[in-house]
């Protein structure tokens, strides 16, 4: 039984980098010709993003070398930019969080249209991109970045 478990596994992991390595191919044809920077980054989904792409990883080159360069590249091969991105400040809030007057230290806020949807998170190496400089933090080659929304349960 395990057997089976295991190689449906490895179908649905080979069926996901070959679907990968087209929307990459997809994205970067798409993209505007007069950016010759090609950018090859690690992406890792989670949760909802990682169910909705069919696949936990992949490696993902797009034209340009910005977080916005890349999300629009990848939002182009990968329906996923819903379950990521609000595109009102209304739809980056959710009931039930508690309100800060004055939050101790800085914090930045990404500009509307460049905000995450509630639980949803993108990060870049490790660090929330707004502690960056959101969309327009530039990215190398072989850096990490990660698409979130968690799956949430209530008891």
């Amino acid at each position: 039984m395990e057997t089976g478990i295991t190689e449906r596994a490895e179908r649905r992991e080979t069926g996901a980098a070959g679907a990968a390595e087209e929307a990459t191919e997809a994205a970067s044809e798409t993209t505007d010709s007069t950016e010759t920077t090609q950018t090859t980054v690690e992406v890792n989904l989670t949760g909802h993003v990682r169910s909705a792409a069919g696949t936990h990883r992949v490696e993902f080159t797009f034209a340009g070398e910005t977080l916005r360069a890349f999300l629009d590249a990848f939002f182009a091969a990968y329906d996923v930019r819903d379950l990521v991105i609000a595109e009102r400040e209304a739809d980056a809030t959710t009931r039930g969080w508690a309100r800060v007057e004055q939050p101790p230290g800085t914090w930045r806020k990404n500009p509307e249209g460049e905000q995450t949807r509630p639980y949803a998170r993108v990060l870049v190496n490790g660090v929330f991109n707004e502690n960056l400089d959101g969309f327009d933090t530039r990215l190398e080659d072989g850096d990490r970045v990660a698409l979130m929304k968690p799956f949430l349960y209530c008891v």
